[in-house]
């Protein structure tokens, strides 16, 4: 549970702006459940992104993703810093792999140059970005 003292519950002073981060964060929730059943779609990051829109709008909703029963942990230790479990990191990146070899190889066009680039390129960047977080060993 979130403690009611929580450093990271920043509320946003105005009606509006909360209305706002409670907005972009139910988007990500949204985006969030459709990458649990779209392949490639990531799930984790819209959901830490959710919290951190949730944190400045709803104490509430806040709670309702910490203490989710199946993401509640992994949004909690990301925020803790204790990183993501071995076995997340090596999920996603054979994932991410798999995904962008299909759409860089037979999943698109030769002559659509532009797309294989920017899909080679959020390829490495969320591989380098997924490899620099804490890796926690024990699941």
């Amino acid at each position: 549970m979130v403690p009611p003292s929580d450093p990271e519950m920043r509320l946003a002073r105005t009606p509006l702006a909360r209305a706002l981060w409670v907005s972009v964060g139910s988007l990500c929730v949204g985006l969030a459940a459709l990458g649990v059943v779209v392949p490639g779609l990531p799930t984790t990051p819209f959901l830490i992104l959710a919290t951190a829109c949730y944190a400045r709008s709803s104490e509430r909703l806040t709670r309702r993703l910490l203490d989710h029963r199946l993401f509640g942990p992994l949004i909690r230790d990301y925020r803790a810093g204790r990183g993501i479990p071995f076995r997340a990191k090596v999920l996603a990146l054979v994932t991410m792999t798999a995904f962008s070899g299909y759409a860089l190889g037979p999943g698109m066009p030769a002559h659509l140059v532009w797309p294989r680039i920017v899909v080679a390129a959020a390829a490495i960047f969320g591989a380098l970005y997924i490899l620099s977080l804490p890796t926690r060993r024990a699941d």
